[in-house]
């Protein structure tokens, strides 16, 4: 089995745990590392609901957890948390967690398509039971669109050159393996950061545009205050600007509350804040980065519901 080390795993949980007898969501449940520590800080009262819509990854965990009757583990994305928990009757959370990366599982299971490095097929669906995958979308979409995607999910500079790079190749036969894949973008590319593979931020484009990754980011902000208790803590941890900018955005307007004139004399509690920022932004150690190199773009925040 392919170990996986959670990121930021002690900062998280003591950031979350503001209650021992609390009701908690794990939204993002992977392999089970965030989820087992926050279990073990729980009394016997305690109780935590984990999501994924990774069915495997659910699947492994309540094998896992199967003596455990304190985790409630759903086969759902976390931007459908709020319908999860309705049906398991409305109960408000004192933490919600995400952590918004891969699980090593995942990235090194060439069968999932995720990784550049071993050949597979292009699947890239974290829900291998729904959807369309990374192959069928990329020979089929047009050279406009595959250039969108690049842009805008990968924030490649060279998405033109490389979309039509796609297009060119997969006339000769279709693009159905990730090593191919990565030789097409490779051979297109005429510069990249140095360290990184030059097919990195098109990988991560793709799958993220295959998972609706940011919209289901989006759906879940919406909703998620209305999820925590007073005095309950989300910790969101993200990967990559994309979502990071998307979490602190989310904070600084909650924290802002009502937008008015200057002016006027309106004092916080009319300004109707809701969710404040706890702390600074934090990242993990140059220890944990050490032992757990993909730890090295993680970026943690944490907010709290006051009202």
């Amino acid at each position: 089995m392919i170990e996986h080390n959670p990121v930021l795993l002690k900062e998280s949980v003591d950031a979350l745990l503001i209650d021992s007898d609390g009701f908690y969501v794990d939204g993002t449940f992977g392999r089970g590392g965030h989820s087992s520590a926050i279990l073990n800080r729980l009394s016997k009262e305690g109780s935590l609901v984990a999501l994924d819509k990774d069915f495997e990854a659910v699947s492994l965990g309540r094998v896992q957890f199967r003596r455990e009757l304190r985790i409630t583990l759903i086969h759902a994305s976390f931007g459908r948390l709020s319908a999860a928990l309705e049906k398991l009757g409305s109960r408000t959370a004192s933490g919600i967690l995400l952590d918004l990366g891969l699980s090593s599982p995942q990235l090194e299971t060439p069968s999932r398509g995720f990784s550049f490095m071993r050949d597979g097929p292009l699947d890239m669906r974290l829900d291998q039971t729904n959807g369309e995958s990374a192959k069928d979308w990329l020979n089929n979409a047009s050279e406009n669109d595959i250039t969108s995607v690049l842009s805008q999910f990968g924030e490649e500079r060279f998405a033109k050159r490389i979309a039509k790079a796609i297009v060119c190749g997969r006339a000769c036969s279709p693009i159905e393996g990730t090593l191919r894949l990565a030789k097409i973008v490779s051979d297109a590319h005429p510069a990249w950061t140095r360290g990184q593979h030059p097919a990195t931020k098109t990988f991560q484009a793709i799958r993220i545009f295959i998972n609706k990754e940011l919209d289901e980011l989006d759906v879940f902000l919406r909703g998620v205050i209305d999820l925590l208790k007073i005095g309950g803590r989300l910790v969101i941890i993200s990967f990559h600007s994309l979502e990071d900018r998307r979490v602190k955005r989310f904070i600084r307007d909650q924290q802002r509350g009502l937008t008015t004139p200057k002016y006027l004399p309106i004092k916080d509690v009319d300004k109707k804040v809701r969710l404040v920022g706890i702390g600074s932004v934090v990242k993990p150690t140059r220890e944990e980065i050490a032992y757990n190199s993909r730890a090295r773009s993680a970026v943690m925040r944490v907010a709290e519901r006051v009202a």
